[in-house]
């Protein structure tokens, strides 16, 4: 397989653009991908779309990928649609590192965009609830409710963030300020990146007296609906910032490791470095408990020792390894077929040097996971991704 590097990185803010259709939002992340890379669209061989909810909110099945990027010029190559439940970005980016490391093409472009802020606030929801297993729903809800079919939130997917959550505590010793610490510091962090949705600092009081979503989840615990894009220019050969890594795997049935452990060991594995070697790290923080579950499964910290590494200020900016100094999901906000590009776009950014204020001083490697969907207690899909600053 061949050397593949990032030659260009662009997203939009992150919002609720009421008015702003979809492919407003890819045409913009896909020329300022272009123009930082110092290519043009007849420059791009293969282009990747990643999409998660479109079909179910605005009714485009199909070709989204043709019709969103119709405008760029890009309209006559290949466009492959891509979609993977919250990965769909992250799983885009995989494919179109295999065609460019495996030969064939030199340079490809990857976009994520999604635009979930509808007039009917119940569409989007509604949108999130098909990343499950739908013939065996039944089986998912007696896993979060028990036999006896006690009524959720509303939400299947927080209910089971929060059964998680929940065991989590009782495993670990987290308490429900641990999980508010969590959304502080990803505020603080998104503060200070100007495309994050959410920009304002928050206290752990503020956020446990939000309202109550379910279980110990507080809503200021929980990713907003929002609107965005993001792209990435793949490129053969060498650049300033290169893929070391890129894997992908799926949930199981069995009590084995999770999917994000083992696409770790395997991401880990192709770019010859370990947990320790990362330098700054984006991760999935759909729930702040997440985050401090993904710390272990990725092997930042052992395991039932996520509050304490949190605590200790490791992942804070100035800590041993910052982790989401974008605002992560919390704060920069979570559309869902964008979010693992802008994951890439980010770390893309501190690896050059040019993340402004949340800057990560000396980032040489950068880590993103990545997670969608649901097909039990484990993830239905995960993408761990590794980039190394080469200059």
């Amino acid at each position: 397989m061949r050397d593949v590097s990032v030659a260009g990185a662009a997203m939009t803010p992150f919002g609720k653009f009421l008015d702003t259709p979809l492919r407003s939002l890819a045409a913009q992340a896909v020329g300022g991908a272009l123009e930082d890379a110092g290519l043009g669209p007849a420059d791009v061989e293969l282009a990747f779309f990643a999409n998660a909810t479109a079909g179910l909110i605005t009714g485009q099945e199909m070709i989204r990928g043709e019709t969103a990027l119709r405008e760029t010029g890009l309209l006559g190559i290949p466009i492959f649609n891509v979609e993977n439940a919250c990965a769909s970005a992250s799983s885009a980016f995989h494919l179109a590192w295999m065609a460019v490391a495996s030969g064939q093409c030199e340079t490809a472009l990857v976009v994520g965009a999604e635009k979930m802020a509808h007039a009917d606030r119940k569409r989007p929801f509604a949108a999130l609830g098909a990343g499950i297993d739908l013939e065996r729903r039944g089986d998912l809800e007696t896993f979060v409710y028990g036999e006896d079919g006690t009524p959720g939130t509303g939400s299947l997917f927080m209910d089971i963030y929060a059964l998680l959550a929940e065991r989590y505590m009782e495993r670990s010793g987290a308490t429900e300020r641990d999980f508010a610490q969590v959304a502080v510091k990803n505020h603080h962090h998104g503060a200070l990146n100007p495309h994050a949705q959410y920009r304002d600092e928050v206290t752990v009081e503020e956020v446990l007296a939000s309202r109550t979503i379910s279980g110990p989840l507080k809503l200021l615990m929980c990713s907003p609906i929002g609107d965005g894009a993001a792209a990435l220019v793949l490129r053969a050969g060498d650049g300033a910032v290169k893929v070391r890594g890129t894997a992908l795997a799926t949930g199981r049935d069995d009590d084995g490791p999770l999917a994000v452990e083992r696409a770790a060991e395997k991401a880990y594995a192709q770019a010859g470095v370990g947990p320790g070697d990362v330098d700054v790290a984006e991760v999935h923080d759909a729930a702040a408990p997440a985050e401090l579950q993904i710390y272990e499964e990725l092997g930042l910290c052992g395991e039932g020792e996520g509050p304490a590494f949190l605590a200790s200020g490791a992942t804070m900016l100035g800590g041993r390894i910052p982790v989401n100094p974008s605002g992560g999901l919390l704060s920069k906000g979570h559309p869902v077929g964008a979010t693992g590009c802008a994951q890439l776009v980010e770390l893309t950014d501190q690896l050059r040097g040019r993340a402004g204020a949340r800057q990560v001083q000396g980032a040489r490697i950068a880590l993103a996971e990545n997670a969608g969907g649901f097909l039990g207690p484990d993830q239905a899909v995960a993408c761990v991704t590794i980039l190394e600053a080469t200059g």
